[in-house]
């Protein structure tokens, strides 16, 4: 019998692999991909036409400042900073690929704070 992890990430694989096959991105609204590890958040916005990363941001540096924070905050503070680093390189529109997570908790908070930042979905 399979372990409960093993049934849990497959069927967030198989979620993603419905996701990513109707999302593309482009150079003008670039993929924002999500990973969610136990500790940390993973941000990029990626232009699937030339296989490149555009930008990437981990809530790894947020944590390290010092403060103490839940990991839903330091999903706020994430969406902010990379809503102020996508709008410097001039990208405001993006398309949100929530990598197979569940909308809720850190994956919405991190949503939520990079609109409120600027970023268009």
């Amino acid at each position: 019998m399979k372990d409960i992890k093993e049934i849990i990430l497959a069927k967030r694989v198989k979620r993603h692999k419905k996701i990513r096959a109707r999302i593309k991105g482009t150079k003008n609204r670039p993929r924002l991909s999500v990973f969610r590890s136990t500790k940390y958040l993973q941000v990029q916005l990626i232009n699937d036409g030339k296989g490149e990363t555009l930008l990437g941001v981990t809530d790894k540096a947020i944590k390290m400042g010092g403060k103490k924070m839940t990991k839903i905050e330091s999903a706020k503070e994430l969406g902010k900073v990379l809503a102020e680093k996508a709008i410097k390189q001039k990208i405001d529109t993006v398309v949100f690929d929530r990598g197979g997570f569940k909308y809720h908790g850190r994956i919405k908070s991190l949503a939520d704070s990079a609109r409120e930042g600027g970023l268009k979905f």
